[in-house]
């Protein structure tokens, strides 16, 4: 691992289509790569959804390489399918849809099957999250509001929270990687952190960051983490993209909630929206944007006089066809998915 980090920086560091996939016939909005496979033998499998109302199953042949759909989820969401998540085992996909709910599948022999249906958002539905354990899920829409459902046996799901904090839609929710704290992204140009209050079980927005403390000036569309967790990078529709951090150390000892602090803004790469962000754990930042093109950051260790800050290490022009709606790393793969379909690109 490190050495291949090494062999990037020294710029041997290229980016190769391997595989466009079609099937969608409409938009598509995000993917999924499944945590349970691509290790061990298990080939690997990734989800997606479009405006097309659906969700398709991806796997890799192991033996020719190439990438087929293994399975249409249909016939359950009525509008776009604009987000979809997988648990941590693997075994249940949650998709989220412009028809006001989130539907749970089960992976049961060669099918999936929808289990559990959520409702309770007043209109669309733009992400679904897990926690890192599972038992918790977590989700968003244009209501203005941020939903925490709490997974119960036999495919039970039982709303916890309904967070009231943020004035406009909302566009994402990532869970933490290693705790339980609730991150939410939104058009009033405000991230919120949320946590549990220890003594009630509610939760509770511990931290917003705004414009007022060095955050975005317009929308914020995605957010991600790095592979510790002690840090998190953001974009927006004002064409940057920031880097957060926090002393997880003390966050982690129990020793009170460690607020997050602008690190560096990373501006003039883009000049369109950028939709999305992803950090790999080999530590590289992934953006795709309404520009068409894919950008790849990595930290500059030569620039650590006034603190951390980010380089561009590759840009990818006319990745697509269209805007990028979903950047997602897999180990040593990038996926990109734009309008009707998917492009996988090894890097």
């Amino acid at each position: 691992m490190e050495n291949h980090t090494t062999e990037l920086y020294e710029g041997r560091f290229e980016l190769k289509e391997i595989q466009r996939l079609e099937g969608h016939t409409d938009r598509v909005w995000s993917l999924a790569w499944n945590p349970a496979t691509g290790t061990a033998g298990i080939p690997p499998v990734f989800a997606s959804c479009s405006g097309d109302k659906t969700v398709r199953i991806w796997q890799q042949s192991l033996s020719t390489g190439s990438w087929d759909c293994k399975a249409v989820l249909e016939e359950t969401h009525t509008r776009t399918v604009r987000s979809c998540a997988w648990s941590p085992t693997g075994k249940l996909l949650a998709t989220a849809s412009f028809d006001a709910t989130t539907a749970i599948w089960e992976h049961i022999g060669n099918d999936f099957e929808c289990v559990s249906t959520l409702e309770g958002h007043e209109n669309e539905v733009k992400s679904v999250v897990w926690n890192a354990s599972g038992s918790l899920l977590a989700t968003c829409g244009r209501d203005k509001s941020v939903w925490i459902w709490e997974v119960l046996p036999g495919n039970e799901f039982e709303c916890v929270s309904v967070l009231q904090g943020h004035t406009q839609d909302v566009k994402m929710v990532q869970w933490h990687p290693t705790m339980d704290l609730l991150f939410s992204c939104s058009y009033d140009n405000t991230i919120k952190i949320w946590a549990e209050d220890g003594d009630s079980d509610d939760w509770h927005c511990v931290q917003t960051l705004g414009e007022s403390n060095n955050g975005h000036s317009s929308t914020i569309w995605a957010l991600s983490f790095n592979a510790v967790g002690d840090k998190m990078v953001t974009c927006s529709d004002d064409l940057t993209i920031k880097i957060w951090d926090t002393d997880s150390m003390r966050m982690q000892s129990g020793d009170g909630y460690a607020p997050w602090k602008h690190l560096c803004t990373l501006s003039g790469y883009h000049d369109r929206t950028i939709f999305s962000v992803h950090w790999s754990r080999e530590g590289i930042i992934a953006s795709g944007a309404a520009d068409d093109a894919i950008r790849f950051f990595v930290e500059d260790k030569d620039g650590l006089v006034d603190g951390p800050t980010y380089k561009l290490l590759l840009k990818k022009e006319k990745a697509h066809d269209m805007d990028i709606n979903s950047v997602q790393w897999s180990t040593g793969i990038v996926l990109v998915s734009i309008n009707a379909f998917e492009r996988l690109a090894r890097v």
